[in-house]
């Protein structure tokens, strides 16, 4: 029922922040199914803090972005203040020489770092009972490319939980946590304010 709200307040463009007791990571994620429809990875001027590509498109880590923005947790802010402060934490593929609020909280590598500098960098199993509704996963696809979606609380028939995740065609619900190599399970809970 609770993310029945949160999907009727997006569709009306009101603001996704609710009181984080009353919506789960994995409901916050789930709204946006239908909502976010297609995939866009083009580097965009974002406003600061609050910082989005329309909704209607994205990329995976906007899906993560987006369900902790949902909850009151502005990733774009945590990831950017961290790099401020800790660049050399932080990875460097990009060849950077300082931060960049626009896309910095929008790569993969740098939500891992940033997850396991201030979560809880769990162990990579293949057992599914070890991944938990809200987990945040990160895999290397078949292509190279790495990848980023939040554990939901649903599961398949063998009991293996879906992901909430954009690959290409949105936001979606889909059997894939051990489609691919995982490279990363991280817990998250923002600090409290």
């Amino acid at each position: 029922m609770r993310w029945i709200t949160v999907l009727l307040l997006s569709l009306l463009g009101l603001p996704l922040v609710v009181d984080a007791a009353s919506l789960s990571l994995p409901d916050a994620a789930l709204a946006q199914i239908g909502v976010t429809v297609g995939y866009d990875p083009t580097y965009r001027r974002l406003a600061y803090p609050g910082g989005d590509v329309d909704q209607s498109t994205g990329v995976c880590t906007d899906v993560v972005i987006r369900a902790f923005r949902a909850l009151g947790d502005d990733l774009q802010v945590r990831v950017h203040e961290d790099m401020r402060q800790h660049f050399d934490a932080y990875p460097k593929f990009w060849g950077l020489r300082g931060t960049d609020r626009n896309i910095d909280h929008r790569r993969v590598p740098n939500l891992q770092t940033f997850f396991t500098r201030h979560g809880h960098k769990l162990t990579i199993t293949d057992h599914a009972e070890d991944y938990q509704p809200g987990d945040i996963v990160t895999w290397r696809l078949s292509n190279g490319l790495p990848h980023i979606g939040l554990v939901s609380d649903r599961r398949n028939r063998e009991g293996v939980p879906l992901i909430l995740h954009n690959i290409g065609a949105g936001t979606q619900e889909q059997d894939l946590l051990f489609a691919f190599e995982i490279t990363g399970h991280y817990r998250y809970a923002p600090p409290a304010s």
